[in-house]
Formats: C-alpha cells, sequence, structure tokens
C-alpha cells in the first residue's frame, strides 16, 4: 500500500520549514541539550535553529544555499564536525537523508556525540537502511510525532491541505548502550 500524493509541489532543494512546534517535541527526548554546541546543517531560513538556541548552550547554523545560514556549506562535504560541536540535529533535505544521517554519525562518533533527524515514521523500514538502525550502536531512541505536519500555511481565507505524511525524530547517541527506545510527541 502506498502513501498518497501530498498534493503540493516540490521545493527546490526539499526547502520545507520545520514548524516550531515539531522542534520543541525532539527537546525533552535529547540528552543534556543546554550543554551542547549544536550545529543545524540544513538550516533554511533559520526556524529550527531559532528554537534550538532557546534550549542549547551555543548553535551554529549552515546551509547549501547562500541566500540562508550563517555559513553557505554543503554538509555532506565536511570532513570534521566544527569545533565543539556534540550535536547534530536537522530536518534533512528528503532526497538526501540516508547520506545526511550516515554523514552526521562519522561526525559525531569521535566526539560521542547525538544526532537528531526529522524523517517520515516509515524511514527506518527499508532493508538498506539496517546499518543506521538495527546494525547500529548508536540509535537510541525514535519519537513519533503524534499529529502531522502542516509544511505549509494556507493563504488566507483558503482552504488548506490535510498533511499526508507521519514523521518522527530519529535520535542516535554515541553514549547510548542498550536496545532503542521510542517516545511520542504531540
Amino acid at each position: 500500500m502506498s502513501q498518497r500524493d501530498s498534493g503540493y509541489a516540490r521545493r527546490e532543494r526539499d526547502l520545507y520549514e520545520t514548524p516550531e512546534w515539531v522542534t520543541e517535541a525532539l527537546i525533552p527526548h535529547l540528552p543534556s541539550i543546554r550543554d551542547r554546541r549544536v550545529w543545524e546543517p540544513a538550516c533554511g531560513s533559520g526556524k529550527m535553529a531559532a528554537v534550538l538556541r532557546r534550549h542549547a548552550r551555543l548553535v551554529d547554523a549552515s546551509d547549501i544555499d547562500a541566500n540562508h545560514g550563517e555559513m553557505t556549506e554543503d554538509f555532506l562535504f565536511w570532513r570534521r564536525a566544527i569545533i565543539g560541536v556534540s550535536a547534530i540535529i536537522t530536518n534533512p533535505p528528503y532526497e538526501l537523508a540516508a547520506e545526511f544521517c550516515e554523514h552526521a554519525l562519522r561526525l559525531m562518533e569521535p566526539e560521542r556525540g547525538v544526532v537528531a533527524m526529522l524523517l517520515r515514521t516509515d524511514f527506518d523500514h527499508a532493508k538498506s537502511r539496517a546499518h543506521l538502525f538495527r546494525d547500529c550502536p548508536a540509535f537510541a531512541k525514535k519519537v513519533v510525532l503524534t499529529r502531522r505536519i502542516v509544511w505549509f500555511e494556507p493563504e488566507p481565507g483558503a482552504k488548506g491541505k490535510s498533511p499526508s505524511f507521519n514523521h518522527a525524530w530519529y535520535v542516535w547517541d554515541w553514549q547510548h548502550d542498550g536496545p532503542p527506545t521510542i517516545g511520542y510527541a504531540p
């Protein structure tokens, strides 16, 4: 059974701005975010970075698009994490989601850090991604969002389209020990 089409036109570089409530829903599920320097490497206009700045010690925001972020960089080209960063948190471009997860995990492993990615709820179902979940000792938690994300607010007076996909935060922690857990967020 396939999911229905969202009805929205694709945005260039998968620029779908994460609503504030989605990032806030992640915060209680992160280990010691107050003490962390966080990197948001696909920041778009900075909505997620703004929420993270209310909770983390320091937040660096970058984006491949020169019109976004404090640094214009392609995250996938970074050889090492920004000095002092111990968490990478983002809503990765859908087409590059697996690559973003893999790269973030490589960057955070030497730091014994945390990675959190906003992905479709069934992202962990693919056999080709078992190395990110079943076979990855850092995979710590799946945080299921119990309501769907509205990516685009309708024009005033217009009827909005119903969201068609479920999402979850996937959290990896290189200091995690034991099996992953599941959590739920409003």
